[in-house]
């Protein structure tokens, strides 16, 4: 996310999306740190094992753009276009 801005997290089955979203979340805190947050996008996608075809929840994991960011005031922030 440092480098590139942008990852994904693919995952089949629930505890595999649960862990999925427990990684975003550690990884969250310390990016925080350098003053980055994440916003996930969650899609559901068709992926083939071993000949099987199977559904995968994919996060698409995205910095939050400054304008959506909270003011640290308390107020709301209200995103241009929103």
């Amino acid at each position: 996310m440092r480098e590139h801005g942008y990852a994904e997290i693919q995952a089949i089955g629930a505890s595999a999306i649960n862990q999925a979203i427990k990684a975003a979340t550690i990884a969250r805190g310390y990016l925080e740190q350098d003053g980055i947050d994440l916003v996930l996008s969650p899609s559901f996608t068709e992926v083939d094992i071993e000949g099987n075809e199977r559904t995968a929840v994919r996060f698409a994991v995205f910095r939050r753009p400054a304008s959506l960011v909270e003011p640290t005031n308390g107020k709301q922030a209200v995103a241009a276009g929103f």
